[in-house]
C-alpha cells in the first residue's frame, strides 16, 4: 500500500486516538472473534479476521476496505487465527477441533490436523517460526511444529478450557489463562510455564475471582497486561514471580462474559479495549485513567488493535459480524 511506504524507514511516532471512520466492512454473518494485521509490515494493509460463521477473511484494510479472500476450511466456528511471522500462511483453529495452516494466496492446506478439543487460542513462538501453541477446551496445552506436523510437548494444568495464551520475551517462558476448575480458589487462572521443559513456573499469580480471556504484553517495558471479568484489568510484572501492580487498574469498561480483546499501543503509550457495550476504551498506560470512549459499535466489542506502523490507525470489531477501520 502507498499509504504504508512513507512510514516504513522511519521510526513509529506517537501513537494518536482515531476520530473518524474509514471502512466499515460486514461480509461476516457471524460474531468476529479475532483480527490481527499482517505482522510483516510492508503487507500490513492486509487484516485477517476469524469469525463464528465458520470463515476466515483476509481483507485490504487501508486502501479499499474489500474483502481479498475467504477461507472456508472449518466445519464449525473459528476462535483462533493468526499470521505466520513471513505473511504467507495462516494458521486456524476452531471448534471442530481441527487446525490447519493454509496458504494465503493458493488457499490450500500446507498442514491439517485433528485435535481432541475445541480449540480457542493459538500463539506462534516469537521466535522458532515453526512452532506455536494451541489450548482450548482441554486440561492440555500442547505445543506444535508445523515441519513434521507433531505435538512437540504437552503441558498439563488441571483447568477446563484455556483462554489465551501468551508469549513472553525471547520465549523462554509463557502464560495461560484459564478457566480455573475450583469456583473457590482463585489459583491457576494465570499459569506460567517454562517452554522447553513443560514445567508449570507458578500458579499463583492472579488471585482475585475472575477468569481472564485476554493477555496482552507491554512493547517495551517488561510488563503484561490481563483482561479480567471483574470489568478491569489489571497489571502484572513479566519477569519472575510475576506480581501484580496493585496501585494501577484499569477500569471503566465492560466485559460481562465476553472474550474481549485488549492490546498496546505500539508505542507503549496507550492500552486500548473493547467493552461489551460497543464501545472502545482508550487508557493512559501510566496514569491508567481513560483518555477517550469511542463508540465504535451497537454489539459487544471483541477487538481494538493499533496498526503496527500508521500511528492512529485502529481496526475494531464485534458480536454482530462487523469490522471497522478509524483513523
Amino acid at each position: 500500500s502507498e499509504l504504508i511506504k512513507p512510514y516504513l524507514g522511519s521510526k513509529y511516532k506517537v501513537t494518536e486516538i482515531p476520530k473518524s471512520l474509514i471502512f466499515y466492512m460486514s461480509k461476516h454473518s457471524g460474531p468476529v472473534n479475532a483480527i490481527q494485521w499482517c505482522p510483516v509490515r510492508e503487507q500490513s494493509h492486509m487484516l485477517l479476521s476469524a469469525s463464528m460463521d465458520k470463515t476466515v477473511k483476509v481483507w485490504d484494510a487501508l486502501d479499499t476496505g474489500c474483502c481479498l479472500k475467504t477461507y472456508s476450511c472449518h466445519s464449525c466456528a473459528v476462535r483462533a487465527a493468526r499470521w505466520s511471522s513471513c505473511g504467507r500462511r495462516i494458521l486456524t483453529g476452531g471448534f471442530d477441533s481441527t487446525l490447519h495452516l493454509t496458504d494465503v494466496e493458493t488457499g490450500k492446506q500446507i498442514f491439517s490436523s485433528k485435535t481432541e478439543f475445541r480449540i480457542s487460542a493459538l500463539k506462534f513462538h516469537p521466535t522458532e517460526s515453526n512452532v506455536f501453541i494451541c489450548g482450548g477446551f482441554s486440561p492440555e496445552v500442547k505445543a506444535w511444529d508445523i515441519r513434521t506436523s507433531k505435538v512437540l510437548r504437552v503441558y498439563k494444568a488441571a483447568v477446563q478450557q484455556t483462554l489465551d495464551i501468551l508469549f513472553l520475551p525471547e520465549g523462554r517462558e509463557f502464560l495461560t489463562s484459564t478457566d480455573a476448575v475450583s469456583r473457590d480458589s482463585a489459583d491457576r487462572t494465570i499459569v506460567a510455564w517454562d517452554f522447553q521443559s513443560a514445567a508449570k513456573i507458578s500458579n499463583q499469580i492472579f488471585h482475585e475471582r475472575y477468569t481472564c480471556p485476554s493477555l496482552t504484553l507491554h512493547p517495551k517495558e517488561s510488563v503484561f497486561v490481563a483482561q479480567t471479568n471483574g470489568n478491569y484489568m489489571a497489571l502484572f510484572s513479566a519477569q519472575r514471580p510475576y506480581r501484580i501492580n496493585k496501585k494501577k487498574r484499569y477500569e471503566g469498561h465492560k466485559v460481562e462474559g465476553f472474550a474481549v480483546g485488549c492490546e498496546f499501543s505500539p508505542d507503549g503509550t496507550l492500552l486500548v479495549t473493547g467493552s461489551s457495550d460497543g464501545k472502545v476504551f482508550f487508557y493512559n498506560y501510566h496514569t491508567s485513567r481513560i483518555i477517550r470512549t469511542l463508540s465504535a459499535h451497537k454489539e459487544a466489542c471483541m477487538s481494538a488493535i493499533f496498526h503496527p506502523v500508521l500511528p492512529s490507525l485502529l481496526a475494531t470489531c464485534d458480536w454482530a459480524g462487523e469490522i471497522k477501520i478509524w483513523q
